[in-house]
């Protein structure tokens, strides 16, 4: 259903090599690259963005904002944050069950933008 989602960034190249590195191991590679903004995308699914605002202002993280990344197994899920954490990303919750079946963790990336990388049993 979600066709993409962006984050407003406020240095572009840094925000490429983050996340480059931490949506590797879910599969996530570049696909669309623009002059303000660069997408990633995994096998069918949904891109992610990051972007130079539109508007010119600052980028700024959105309180109770947050995408989800979702992961196959819960060693992905480790080793998304632990990239995420080694390349300057802020841990807001390191892996671990949340209960009803759901394994995540949560992290911010350089710019304040809250992120979880989990797994959901399904039932």
């Amino acid at each position: 259903m979600i066709g993409y989602t962006t984050l407003g960034v406020r240095d572009l190249e840094r925000a490429r090599a983050f996340y480059d590195a931490v949506l590797q191991p879910l599969g996530g590679r570049r696909t669309l690259s623009y002059e303000r903004s660069q997408y990633y995308g995994a096998k069918g699914g949904a891109m992610l963005g990051v972007v130079l605002p539109h508007d010119g202002a600052p980028a700024t993280a959105g309180n109770g904002t947050m995408v989800a990344l979702a992961a196959e197994t819960d060693d992905q899920i480790a080793q998304v944050h632990a990239l995420a954490l080694a390349n300057g990303g802020v841990c807001e919750g390191p892996p671990g069950e949340r209960g009803g079946g759901f394994f995540g963790a949560y992290f911010r990336d350089l710019d304040g933008n809250k992120l979880c990388v989990f797994r959901m049993e399904r039932r």
